[in-house]
């Protein structure tokens, strides 16, 4: 019988956080990944914990992966964890979660510590849909395609960020999201916690004059809906100028006037009164 993956979060900054089921868990299993193994060494020292670890990060997860695997299928549980909060977010181990699961092994997760649902709850922007984008990339080209493809999302969206790109990706957001409320959490759960409620120009002056520290989760609010509707229409052909480039498919009256309502989103009785005012202007007032 197969044994079974615990994916177990860690303290994402104060230790008092890690819940009784993790360190349960943590003391029952035969082996623990871990993504850097002196970090984890020290949160098992501090628990007096005493099982065997071994590495598993992005750089050998393909290796790894799959002596992980075969210990599981031979009966051993092994508990996974990240270097702070919930594995499988933003880390290799949503590729051995996918692992298990292929192979029919059991993944059974921990509730606990997790970076991004603090700062997002404690932020003050709307918490009822919002979307996690994690890590942005190194490349600059690749940065700004990822943004460009969020920037109309008017839902909450969140990122991480390491202190020597946050200048950098502010910039970037500022020129494709224009000047929006943004929330920088830093230092969650520790001494030095901070929220950082401000706009990306007032982020962008600030971090310019105060190097920043530590790993930021930023949060920021979404596309405004009436304003991405203004956007939308703006850039949108009216009804009477694509009656006119439709005009010229030969389609018959009726098809004209459907393809043009459901295109712009229209009645269609709204629509085929255009055309008909359209016809008439042209002199054949024929109807459909």
């Amino acid at each position: 019988m197969s044994g079974i993956l615990y994916l177990c979060p860690t303290p994402i900054g104060n230790l008092q956080d890690i819940t009784f089921r993790t360190l349960e868990t943590l003391k029952s299993v035969e082996l623990i990944a871990a993504e850097d193994t002196r970090n984890t060494l020290k949160l098992l020292n501090y628990f007096d914990i005493d099982v065997p670890l071994t590495s598993y990060y992005e750089h050998n997860k393909a290796h790894k992966g799959e002596i992980l695997i075969e210990k599981l299928k031979a009966g051993q549980n092994i508990a996974l964890v990240s270097d702070a909060g919930m594995p499988a977010i933003s880390d290799p181990g949503e590729d051995l979660v996918r692992l298990c699961i292929d192979e029919g092994i059991e993944v059974v997760p921990l509730p606990g510590a997790s970076a991004f649902s603090c700062a997002l709850v404690a932020s003050g922007m709307p918490t009822g849909r919002f979307s996690f984008e994690g890590f942005l990339t190194m490349n600059k080209r690749n940065r700004k395609i990822h943004l460009e493809e969020v920037k109309n999302d008017t839902r909450t969206l969140i990122f991480y960020e390491a202190p020597h790109k946050l200048l950098s990706t502010l910039k970037d957001m500022l020129d494709i999201f224009g000047n929006r409320e943004i929330v920088l959490a830093r230092e969650l759960t520790k001494k030095f916690e901070e929220f950082f409620r401000t706009t990306i120009s007032e982020a962008i002056v600030h971090y310019e004059e105060t190097p920043p520290k530590g790993e930021f989760v930023l949060i920021i609010k979404g596309k405004n809906p009436t304003e991405l509707e203004e956007e939308i229409r703006a850039g949108q052909a009216s009804p009477e100028e694509l009656l006119e480039r439709y005009g010229t498919e030969n389609l018959r009256g009726k098809e004209l006037v459907n393809k043009v309502a459901e295109e712009l989103g229209l009645p269609k009785r709204e629509v085929y009164d255009l055309y008909l005012k359209t016809k008439n202007k042209q002199g054949t007032g024929k109807e459909c």
